[in-house]
């Protein structure tokens, strides 16, 4: 079974800090074509922001991105997982609790953050597929 730090060990990790604004942070997305951000607080992860946070904490509530700070809607406290988690066990539970982004730690340092798309065109997830 691999590691799920195997997907994405050669990937830079985007994050934003709690004291910037949603704004940013949809700029920071749409730059770099991600859908959640690491959320840091003094360099430790304190939250996630995705794109669906924005959606329905800001968007919908008529919030102005430029104003609210990432603290006030990112979802704070995120399960994490640890880098030598399997990828079948991320992906448990990401089905689980409906996650689409789990970050993975080594302790209190943030080593990366996976998608559930990274898990579904990883080569295992394939070979799974098709034997399925």
């Amino acid at each position: 079974m691999a590691g799920i730090y195997e997907l994405v060990k050669n990937r830079k990790t985007y994050s934003v800090t709690v004291e910037q604004t949603v704004l940013e942070a949809a700029r920071l997305m749409t730059e770099h074509n991600i859908g959640a951000l690491a959320v840091l607080r003094d360099g430790e992860l304190a939250g996630i922001l995705s794109e669906r946070d924005i959606v329905k904490r800001v968007v919908a509530l008529g919030r102005s991105p430029g104003v609210t700070k990432v603290s006030e809607v990112m979802t704070a406290k995120p399960r994490v997982v640890t880098t030598d988690e399997t990828v079948e066990e991320c992906l448990f539970i990401m089905r689980e609790f409906g996650f689409r982004h789990l970050p993975i730690v080594d302790g209190n340092q943030l080593r990366g953050l996976v998608s559930i798309r990274d898990i579904f065109f990883h080569p295992q997830a394939e070979k799974r597929a098709i034997a399925s």
